[in-house]
């Protein structure tokens, strides 16, 4: 109860008012704009920690190689292969797991804000609003008036997916592995396991909630996809050719 408290205290309840401020105070009174320029707020927040962690990805993809030649090299040897391969992200300062840790700490805000979506804006949940805002009586929940943000969206979800496709492909490797050399190559798994199954997942798991999560979503995705576009594209501009 104490930690449900404090999560409503430091999640829930700010990110519900910002939505209902935005949809209050915005001109027109759309909610899928408010939702939209509340994800952008969120993504813009937390730049610094995406950016980490998309070049943590992308530094661990380019590394590939390296650890297949050890897979190889290595390959009756576990223990060794462990040990070099450990000193191979030593040498290269990369830590294997830089690329996770900023995705945990974005995680409560995604279930704070699927909390906001999934509770709804109904007079049980105005007793969370704040005392200088409004109440806005009954929201209308629909996007440009034409999608319903409170049910779900087949289409919502279905690009959704895509663009969950189009943002995981980017930080993918270019070449495909070798085959002989994929037998116990965890990152490479991962990697291919993501780029396939996860969009899918994504469409099967947004077909059956609120479309309002879809946005977030598909909004949330396009500012990634642009966002590695201009931290990797920086990055192989600045090298040497």
């Amino acid at each position: 109860m104490f930690l449900a408290d404090v999560f409503n205290f430091i999640l829930y309840q700010p990110l519900f008012n910002a939505l209902i401020g935005l949809y209050e105070y915005f001109p027109g009174r759309d909610f899928g704009i408010a939702v939209i320029i509340l994800t952008l707020l969120i993504k813009v927040a937390l730049y610094p920690l995406g950016s980490l962690s998309i070049r943590a990805q992308k530094n661990l993809s380019q590394l590939q190689p390296k650890v297949q030649e050890l897979q190889k090299k290595y390959k009756n040897d576990k223990e060794k292969l462990v040990k070099e391969t450990l000193e191979l992200y030593k040498r290269e300062k990369i830590n294997p797991f830089s690329g996770f840790l900023p995705l945990l700490v974005q995680l409560p805000i995604l279930i704070a804000l699927f909390q906001v979506f999934w509770r709804g804006f109904g007079p049980e949940q105005m007793i969370h609003l704040y005392g200088f805002l409004p109440n806005p009586g009954e929201i209308n929940p629909f996007f440009l008036g034409l999608v319903n943000l409170s049910s779900p969206n087949i289409v919502l979800a279905f690009f959704a997916g895509v663009a969950q496709f189009w943002q995981t492909k980017m930080l993918s490797p270019k070449s495909e592995p070798n085959p002989a050399q994929k037998q116990g190559n965890f990152q490479q798994l991962m990697q291919r396991q993501m780029l396939y199954f996860l969009p899918i997942f994504t469409v099967l798991i947004l077909w059956r909630l609120p479309s309002a999560i879809g946005l977030y979503w598909l909004v949330t995705s396009f500012f990634t996809i642009a966002q590695q576009y201009l931290i990797l594209g920086s990055k192989s501009n600045a090298q040497p050719r």
